[in-house]
């Protein structure tokens, strides 16, 4: 068959689509780049707020509308609303998160022995050196997410992710050895999970995530290795050593979702702007350099405009290099939903503006301090200009945008670049010959 893979949401959705890939051409299938020209397709889905939910559901329909006569859907959506995803249009299945591992074969309806059922992990056989290839269109990727973690055991009162994905459920080492090495061609791994930092604490016997990083990095040749979102109460300041290893990509994304006490609370976050503060001082002592970005959600149930500016005004004083504001989307489920005090949809957004406001002041002025420096890129996409060379973008170990001219094309490979110029799009430099 031919196959249509799609996703919504986050890095996690992205690595599973990923995943699904490698075990569909294992079985002797056709990933295509667009629905038109799919026998099936399948979309992971999302409900972290109520535009990814009506992202997941527009997706859905325009594949339909593209001809497709069969579509399977899984993720955090259509977990939590199986009927109403099957009531869609096209949809032929439903698989709910906790069974989205055997999603392929139970698809196919065969059993796949170039790959351990008991593992997520896609291991090729001599026989169908398949690998971890990248997916055609949308989804090409030069950097492979990695799924080592899912589901989650914090309560935190705004998020229906721990009810749609259930308890925090590790992969052990020798999977994930297995999927990184079966993801030779890409040039950056990237660690996902739902709470990444809790990696290693059901396993037998209990281990902690820098175990995880450091087999990484033992057994493994990734040019280089990135974490993505960690929980700031998971870090101890030792975590920071690892960093010693060049390959480590010097960014640090902590979620904050507040930066005032009270709301912080609220929200059942396990840390204090205090706390936080003491963790991203010692990250930046360890780290030269480091990028640290984070998440903030403006218009919590209770937000006065007092605790607003106490987050504000902390966001400020982070001098973060960049983050995401999300406005509060209450979601079915979540004890946020039942909190007094919910504040004005129109208010909501009106403080999202302010703070991107903050951040992208922040954001300014982390890139610019850079200007004049040499930084290794990896180039992410490369587009022809005829007889003027290729139009490059990639990105530096600490997650700084980069854009330049190259006389050929430098797709998948990491070069020195020299930083000239910060701009709306991120920095602009020269490549290095």
């Amino acid at each position: 068959m031919k196959i249509y893979l799609d996703t919504i949401g986050c890095r996690l959705n992205q690595a599973e689509i990923e995943q699904y890939a490698c075990q569909f051409r294992l079985a002797g299938h056709t990933l295509v780049p667009n629905p038109e020209q799919a026998d099936l397709a399948v979309v992971n889905t999302c409900a972290v707020t109520s535009a990814a939910v009506s992202d997941s559901r527009q997706k859905i329909r325009q594949i339909a509308r593209h001809g497709v006569r069969q579509i399977a859907v899984t993720g955090c959506w259509s977990t939590l609303n199986p009927t109403d995803a099957a009531a869609l249009a096209g949809v032929r299945q439903v698989i709910p998160n906790l069974q989205k591992d055997r999603l392929v074969p139970d698809l196919l309806q065969v059993s796949l022995p170039e790959f351990d059922p008991q593992s997520t992990g896609c291991q090729p056989v001599a026989r169908l050196p398949v690998g971890r290839l990248p997916i055609p269109g949308a989804r090409l990727r030069t950097r492979a997410f990695i799924k080592v973690q899912d589901g989650c055991n914090n309560r935190c009162t705004f998020c229906v992710t721990a009810l749609a994905r259930g308890p925090g459920r590790s992969r052990p080492i020798p999977d994930v050895l297995a999927d990184i090495r079966a993801a030779r061609d890409a040039r950056e791994i990237v660690l996902t999970g739902v709470h990444l930092g809790s990696w290693g604490q059901d396993l037998l016997p209990a281990s902690p995530l820098h175990h995880l990083v450091e087999a990484i990095l033992k057994e493994t040749e990734a040019p280089r290795l990135r974490l993505s979102s960690l929980e700031p109460w998971d870090l101890q300041a030792g975590f920071f050593h690892l960093w010693q290893d060049p390959r480590l990509c010097r960014h640090l994304h902590l979620p904050l979702q507040s930066g005032c006490v009270a709301t912080l609370r609220r929200m059942a976050r396990k840390t204090t702007p205090e706390s936080f503060a003491a963790l991203v001082a010692a990250a930046r002592l360890a780290i030269p350099d480091v990028a640290i970005t984070t998440d903030i959600i403006t218009g919590f149930p209770g937000e006065s405009e007092a605790e607003f500016q106490e987050s504000l005004a902390f966001v400020r004083q982070m001098h973060f290099a960049g983050g995401h504001v999300f406005t509060y989307s209450a979601r079915p489920g979540t004890a946020a939903l039942r909190l007094p005090g919910q504040v004005p949809h129109s208010l909501r957004k009106e403080r999202n503006a302010r703070m991107r406001a903050v951040f992208a002041e922040a954001s300014q002025a982390y890139q610019s301090a850079f200007i004049g420096q040499v930084m290794p890129v990896l180039w992410e996409s490369a587009a022809g200009l005829g007889e003027d060379g290729w139009e490059m973008s990639g990105l530096t170990g600490n997650y700084l945008r980069v854009n330049a001219r190259s006389s050929r094309s430098l797709w998948n490979q990491i070069t020195p670049v020299r930083l000239s110029a910060s701009t709306t799009d991120g920095l602009f430099g020269q490549v290095q010959t």
